[in-house]
């Protein structure tokens, strides 16, 4: 079975109780790119991290990575993930939830991961696959749903993924 990456380009749901904000992005991601008529289909995905309410995007730049990190560190955050697959016969979705503990950060530690750049373009502002996981005590639940793709509860919603 094949696929093919198509960019959505939506603008992004930032406010909101955070299960109806990635959610809502991953259907509008998969419905931005779904093709009419076509008989494929169709994932979007949407990841956020979440402190206390407070949804954690992508930061703009380095000053709302340390923010965002500082935010973060010493606490326990989670990380969901909104999955909506788009079918011929339907949609089928599903939110995967992940708790991160971060370890307490120094200053010469946010200074080192700043530098590294891997902030960029990740929601929470690191990247736990990479060097971000210098940052974090503990993981609850999915990594995998961390990383990016939370591959067991897209099995769960599609598991027609493994040939069945």
């Amino acid at each position: 079975m094949g696929f093919t990456v198509r960019a959505s380009g939506i603008a992004e749901l930032d406010e909101g109780p955070p299960e109806h904000v990635v959610l809502e992005n991953a259907r509008r991601k998969a419905r931005a790119v779904l093709r009419p008529g076509a008989s494929e289909a169709v994932l979007g995905c949407d990841t956020i991290v979440v402190l206390d309410g407070t949804i954690y995007g992508k930061p703009a730049d380095e000053g709302a990575a340390r923010a965002t990190l500082r935010a973060l560190g010493g606490s326990t955050h989670e990380v969901l993930s909104g999955l909506a697959v788009l079918l011929p016969d339907g949609e089928r979705t599903a939110i995967a939830r992940t708790r991160v503990s971060f370890r307490a950060l120094e200053q010469s530690t946010l200074d080192w991961y700043l530098a590294t750049g891997e902030w960029r373009d990740r929601a929470g502002g690191y990247a736990i696959q990479g060097a971000g996981a210098a940052l974090v005590r503990a993981v609850e639940g999915d990594y995998e749903n961390v990383v990016g793709l939370p591959l067991a509860s897209l099995l769960d919603v599609y598991p027609e993924l493994l040939g069945g």
